[in-house]
């Protein structure tokens, strides 16, 4: 490559990590596409040698992030009912516990209070495990400020730091229950399954049909639920299982395979602690081509 040392090589093996860097600020799977494809077209313009591929992409696609994110912001502060990222969508959660953690939705929500800065600094330490000195050189900060912003970012995040199960054995066999128990209509087997205080939240944006706020209470959600699943059978609605976020869910499709909604289900402690369903059409459009049936329960 002209003026430059990232070959399509470089690009092939460090998109993965690029897009992981992206996802988790943006909380978008096509921004950050666009901004990991811009990081590349840039490296193509690059007008000086890059020594080294790894530092150069990821400190571009991290300042892409951040003046991504700021924009954002300024929308979602305007959007309509409870905001959740896009759903990314695996054949398969990922193999460490950690890192399916630091994607699922309850994380990144969280995420959502920290400036960008923080928000990179964060990121970059604590779940990509670069050093001090080369994230200060991303964020163009000393490397005291950076241990300072960092442990802003912690004490922000600890707080309310969202909790997971530990096994993935255990919490898939919880998952397969819940959706039997969905999918059958047993309210008490659902309850059952349901933490007293466990939430589901549903991100609609204005444009898809959702609760406009969260729901809380087992009771409560489990019937919301079976309501749901009711409406799923009169639109003969098909729920898949899919890993959503690295934690186990499903995504719904119509009659004609095109798709409605993405779940995903948090569990902790031997119970399903908060459910969070996506069905702003604008967001499912990476998944495929977005059904019809949200949109025009939205109009009601």
């Amino acid at each position: 490559m002209a003026g430059g040392a990232v070959t399509a090589e470089d690009y092939a093996a460090l998109r993965p990590r690029l897009f992981a860097i992206a996802y988790r600020m943006l909380g978008s799977v096509s921004e950050a596409e666009d901004v990991v494809q811009e990081a590349l077209l840039r490296a193509h313009g690059a007008r000086t040698e890059i020594e080294v591929p790894e530092a150069w992409l990821v400190s571009v696609t991290t300042r892409l992030a951040i003046d991504g994110l700021r924009s954002a912001r300024v929308r979602r502060e305007t959007y309509a009912g409870p905001w959740l990222p896009e759903p990314l969508v695996e054949d398969a959660a990922p193999a460490r516990i950690e890192e399916a953690e630091s994607i699922s939705m309850a994380f990144l929500v969280l995420l959502e209070r920290l400036s960008p800065v923080e928000r990179a600094v964060f990121l970059l330490r604590d779940v990509f495990d670069y050093g001090f000195a080369e994230i200060a050189g991303v964020v163009e900060r000393s490397e005291a400020n950076v241990r300072q912003i960092l442990v802003r970012a912690r004490r922000a995040i600890d707080a309310e730091r969202p909790r997971f199960e530990a096994s993935a054995e255990r919490r898939d066999e919880l998952a397969a229950r819940f959706m039997a128990a969905a999918s059958s209509g047993d309210l008490d087997g659902l309850v059952a399954l349901l933490a007293d205080d466990v939430t589901i939240y549903g991100d609609g944006g204005g444009k898809g049909s959702a609760r406009p706020a969260p729901l809380t209470g087992a009771d409560k959600v489990a019937r919301f639920l079976l309501g749901l699943a009711r409406l799923g059978e009169r639109w003969s609605l098909e729920n898949r299982p899919a890993v959503v976020n690295g934690q186990p869910g499903f995504v719904s499709y119509d009659g004609s395979g095109r798709v409605v909604s993405a779940l995903s289900i948090e569990i902790a402690d031997g119970a399903v602690v908060a459910l969070r369903s996506v069905v702003n059409p604008d967001k499912l459009g990476h998944l495929g081509e977005a059904s019809d049936v949200a949109r025009v329960t939205a109009r009601g």
